[in-house]
């Protein structure tokens, strides 16, 4: 990734919708509150615009974070 200037990102939000394009996120996934991450607004965006709250999620998180993008792409 040091070779790119953009990344794809699924943005986070504190809109729950419970739907199977959310993958759900909490304090025990190293998050400020309960959200969601977006998999219906996928996106490429420059490295700029990435904010200072990273995570690295377990991998049950992961795999759900791949069911929901198989869901919102229709794969």
């Amino acid at each position: 990734m040091k070779y790119l200037g953009e990344v794809t990102v699924a943005p986070v939000t504190s809109t729950i919708r419970d739907i199977p394009s959310e993958v759900l996120l909490s304090k025990q996934d190293g998050m400020h509150n309960d959200c969601a991450n977006n998999c219906d607004h996928i996106q490429t965006v420059s490295k700029a615009k990435i904010g200072s709250l990273i995570t690295t999620l377990s991998k049950e998180k992961l795999l759900e974070l791949h069911n929901a993008i198989c869901f919102a792409l229709n794969l």
